[in-house]
Formats: C-alpha cells, structure tokens, sequence
C-alpha cells in the first residue's frame, strides 16, 4: 500500500512540474550557440553563462534549470562537476563511452520514469546543457550554515556512482544538500507536499470525487472495481481535509 501510494505521489509531483516546451532541448544547445540564461529574482546573482570563464570556487553549489524542474550540482573544480541525474541508459547498455556522453534530456526523462540515476562527474558544459548556471543560491533558502568548500567537494565524490531515484525521495537536490549543508532536504518537494496538502484540505476536492465515482459506476456498472474506489477515496480526502 505504501508503495503503491509513494508511486502515485511520484507521478503527481512529475505531473505538476513538467514544462512541455522543456522536453525539447534548449535552444543553441545543440548548434553551440550562446546559451540560454535564466531570468532571477532582484537579490539574485545574475547567472553566469554555460561557456564563459568560470569563477567557481571548490563546493560551490550550482543550478541551473533543466527538463522537468530545477537541476543541481557540486563544483569539484577543474571544470568538473558533480551531480545526480537520472539516465535510463545504463539499463540499456553497459558501454561505458556511451553512458559517459553527455545526458540528454531524453535519457534523463526516461531516467526519471524508470528511476534509474547515477551521481557523476561531468564538465561544466554539460551539466549546464546550455543554460546559464547561478551560484550558491540556495544558501539563502537553507536555514543551515555551509560546510567549508572542501568537505562539501569531498562528500560529492565520496558518494560517486549508481543510486536509486526517486522524485520525492532521492533527487539532486537531497544530493546536493547533504553535501553542502549536512542534511538531505528537497526545497521543490516541500513546495509541491505543500501544494498536495492545501488540494487535500479544499473539501470541494470530495464532492468531485465523489461524483466521478458515480459516474464511473453509471459507465460501468456496480462492481468492486467502481464501488470500492467511490467510498474510499471520497472517505479518505474527508478524514484528512
């Protein structure tokens, strides 16, 4: 039951940040041309573009926005760095060129479904994927002070190689939190148990379901499959709104 729940939370959360217009990838990423910026708040740093020279210092915590939501990595210097992301294709094959190669967003989205996921090393480049990168801005969203630059880069490598991921779970974002922080925390999963949690406590949300039960059991007739569905989850949006 608890699976079968986290499955349906997982496919609610992807649900509710999917951009379509993301699926595709971003333009000038695959021609070369100046990459993309990312338009920020007034006390945000500008972010700083994919192929200029960078100013990064080791266990800085860099984001940029990507597929399906907001992407995150750890610097670990010389241009490298360090990130979870989802791939699908090392299901597929075990040639390790071609895993190596940089993840497109097809992979990282079949990724996401198959929840397959490695934390890798990557140029700067790369993780970016054309998109303009901003700098340690999550430290003002955290309540917890940084590690020093060091410990964060070595907690990064120390925990290279294949995870399991999960959207609500094991993203990037727990990935580079406990890194940089000390604690495992997803700032873009609390907003959506938020958002879950006000969509819960709106008890209109009963009498639709209800309805569409109904419904359902007028389409198809009373069976265990229609009935059992109408008085469950109408019942339990009521005891928990």
């Amino acid at each position: 039951m608890l699976d079968t729940l986290t499955f349906l939370l997982e496919k609610l959360f992807l649900l509710a940040h999917i951009k379509l217009s993301s699926l595709l990838p971003p333009l000038g990423a695959e021609r070369g041309d100046a990459p993309l910026t990312r338009r920020c708040d007034r006390d945000e740093p500008p972010p700083q573009p994919a192929g200029a020279p960078q100013k990064f210092q080791r266990g800085d915590l860099l984001e940029v926005p990507r597929t399906l939501f907001t992407h995150f990595g750890i610097y670990l210097g010389d241009n490298r760095v360090a990130h979870l992301i989802p791939d699908i294709l090392p299901v597929l094959t075990a040639d390790s060129r071609q895993i190596q190669e940089m993840v497109t967003n097809t992979r990282l989205l079949l990724g996401v479904l198959s929840k397959r996921a490695s934390i890798r090393v990557d140029s700067v480049e790369d993780f970016a994927y054309g998109a303009g990168i901003l700098l340690n801005a999550m430290d003002r969203a955290v309540r917890r002070s940084p590690l020093s630059g060091e410990e964060v880069a070595r907690r990064a490598e120390r925990l290279v190689g294949t995870v399991s991921y999960s959207l609500l779970w094991n993203n990037c974002e727990h990935f580079v939190t406990y890194c940089r922080y000390g604690t495992a925390q997803s700032l873009q999963t609390d907003k959506f148990c938020e958002w879950l949690k006000l969509l819960i406590r709106d008890q209109r949300n009963v009498l639709l379901t209800a309805l569409l039960g109904l419904l359902s059991m007028v389409c198809l007739g009373i069976s265990s499959s229609t009935t059992l569905p109408t008085l469950l989850i109408p019942f339990t949006l009521w005891m928990a709104s």
